[in-house]
């Protein structure tokens, strides 16, 4: 199964369409995973053509985003593979614990809100933040995540600039 991971794309200030490099990375994924931040669920819509969307709420996001169907947090399984999300895993110092405490049985935790891609394994649990496609901040490039993932197993998981 393959998985596109997003995050942050703040529409419309930062998100007008989808992005072109954003738009071939979607084609035949079977699944997208939003970590929030979406801000309009217009978003959600248009990412719904490409596969099926799971997302969370981000700070950002407004009541259409909830009524959507975006929860504050997710706990979701793909392919076998157990998966939680949610926006905001506060700070860097103590994250993968405080993960590993919050969502004990997943085995990888998808999260936004700092715009900082991230990915790690603790404890046997994986930890990723795609980043945003639209706004970089203080990275070098704007990003999203892409995961493949076969008989409960996460099989691969990156990190690609998108920008």
């Amino acid at each position: 199964m393959r998985v596109a991971v997003l995050s942050d794309t703040h529409a419309p200030r930062r998100w007008k369409v989808c992005p072109p490099a954003v738009a071939e990375r979607l084609r035949n994924v079977e699944a997208i995973l939003h970590a929030g931040d979406v801000c309009t669920a217009s978003v959600l819509d248009e990412l719904s053509q490409y596969a099926p969307v799971h997302a969370v709420l981000g700070n950002n996001d407004g009541p259409d985003v909830a009524a959507w169907g975006a929860p504050e947090e997710l706990r979701l399984a793909l392919e076998g593979l157990t998966v939680a999300m949610v926006h905001d895993s506060g700070p860097a110092a103590g994250r993968a614990g405080r993960l590993r405490r919050r969502f004990p049985d997943a085995a990888l935790v998808v999260f936004g809100h700092s715009h900082i891609p991230w990915d790690q394994t603790v404890d046997g649990q994986r930890a990723i933040n795609p980043g945003s496609p639209t706004d970089r901040r203080r990275q070098p490039r704007g990003t999203m995540g892409e995961l493949t993932i076969e008989d409960g197993r996460l099989i691969s998981a990156a990190l690609i600039p998108v920008t």
